[in-house]
């Protein structure tokens, strides 16, 4: 029996589909964390001391990291037993919502604590959409992708996360270049009503896909999908679900970097400006579009593990230099650095976990391991901008503290790397399955 392959063109159609569908929902969700930066401490948390409110708007910008493992378990079962088309479809619409949404609440001043009650509902909402769109865009673009570009056709939704972060990064600087009076008023939400365009967008981009053929096989094979997808998931690979919530923990790179750092950088105690901090972001995104594919590519030909250990382990290492750079208010070094830390460095983990992560599993839990082992890791990465602030100490800007903090989260990815599997060259029909099942498949695919 021969193994269908995917259709002329659609594995590269999955691929920009998976691209411009994460640029556009994670244009949403990173403008969350620049205006929980930059805006939200005044506009929701007004009453507290700066500090306190600024700890209490970065606490809202970790509780969509709380929600993602909550939305994994929903949308990694439904993924597995319905297709990853229907998931990436309703993910898209339900962000663009819930992000529309966010622009049109009402302040503290106009109703009291109903305000920041509002904000974590519909952050939440941000959260359970998160927790679908990447595992299932990175299911269809892997069980499409050619075996020997599975790395670089995975990194596709990686590199649309980083444009969205960098769309997130260009429409805010604009806005917070606004009078204080604007800004605070109606300048920050126009970035939010902008992302209505998400669930008109999502439908268009994602609708006309064709289901991957390793889901259509699981579809018609004689134990067809699994019933439920989360035991056999726990049953079959618990072990590479540890690995990916390790190996996940990586992201609190990104989320101290982005707004933290953001918050640190533009703090009295440093006194960047907010646009030029919020240009460090732009452009160390800039590059990571170029960067991911090509460290993605790399580990197409050396593997997986290797590429992401260097990720892991530099990022550990850069953030103590880029954190220190801040802290010396010495503008084009932060840039420099910036770009250097999370455009270069830290895209050696971003632009693979895909295809590392994605290749753990087998065709019938691949969206819930990859949902659920993420979502937990990201859900602690989330979090560590919270801890950060706290790690910081009362004046805010003891930047070692934090770099020592971030360093330390990057050692259970580097472990989950070290004890992973090298899956580079697995065909695809052969990928998480057990040895005891492993010849008949061996058959089919020289068949």
């Amino acid at each position: 029996m021969s193994v269908p392959a995917a259709p002329p063109g659609q594995p590269r159609k999955a691929a920009t589909a998976a691209w411009i569908g994460s640029a556009l929902e994670y244009y949403d969700f990173f403008i969350y964390g620049s205006a929980a930066a930059l805006i939200f401490p005044t506009v929701f948390f007004d009453e507290s001391d700066p500090a306190t409110a600024t700890l209490l708007s970065l606490a809202t910008f970790g509780v969509a990291y709380a929600a993602r493992p909550i939305g994994a378990l929903f949308l990694g079962h439904f993924g597995d037993r319905l297709g990853r088309k229907k998931i990436m479809v309703f993910t898209l619409i339900l962000m663009g919502l819930s992000t529309f949404l966010i622009g049109c609440l009402p302040t503290r001043d106009q109703v009291g604590t109903l305000a920041p009650v509002l904000l974590v509902v519909c952050r939440v909402l941000q959260g359970i959409s998160a927790a679908g769109e990447q595992a299932s865009a990175n299911s269809m673009t892997l069980e499409h992708a050619p075996e020997d570009r599975r790395g670089f056709f995975t990194s596709f939704t990686l590199s649309g996360t980083q444009g969205g972060q960098l769309l997130a990064t260009l429409v805010f600087i604009p806005i917070a270049a606004l009078p204080e009076d604007q800004l605070l008023s109606w300048g920050w939400r126009v970035p939010f009503w902008m992302s209505i365009a998400v669930a008109v967008a999502g439908y268009v981009i994602r609708r006309t896909l064709d289901e991957t053929p390793a889901f259509t096989r699981q579809q018609t094979a004689s134990e067809g999908v699994a019933k439920l997808p989360l035991a056999v998931l726990m049953r079959e690979h618990w072990a590479d679900v540890l690995r990916v919530i390790a190996g996940a923990m990586v992201a609190s790179v990104s989320t101290i970097f982005t707004v933290w750092g953001l918050a640190y950088g533009t703090s009295e105690s440093v006194g960047l400006s907010r646009s030029s901090m919020l240009w460090v972001g732009a452009l160390a995104n800039l590059v990571a579009l170029a960067a991911i594919p090509l460290w993605a590519t790399l580990s197409d030909r050396v593997g997986r593990r290797p590429v992401f250990l260097i990720g892991a382990a530099g990022s550990a290492v850069m953030m103590f230099v880029y954190l220190w750079a801040v802290s010396t208010g010495a503008y084009p070094l932060v840039l420099v650095l910036g770009i250097v830390t999370f455009g270069v460095v830290y895209s050696a983990a971003n632009g693979i976990w895909p295809s590392f992560y994605g290749e753990m599993f087998s065709t019938k839990v691949r969206l819930s391991g990859m949902a659920l082992g993420t979502q937990i890791g990201f859900a602690v990465a989330g979090f560590a901008v919270t801890f950060a602030a706290q790690i910081a100490g009362p004046d805010g800007d003891d930047w070692f503290a934090v770099a020592l903090f971030t360093a330390a989260l990057c050692v259970p990815p580097v472990l989950a790397a070290l004890t992973a599997r090298e899956t580079h060259k697995v065909p695809t029909e052969l990928l998480g399955v057990r040895a005891t099942d492993a010849p008949i498949d061996r058959e089919r695919v020289a068949a």
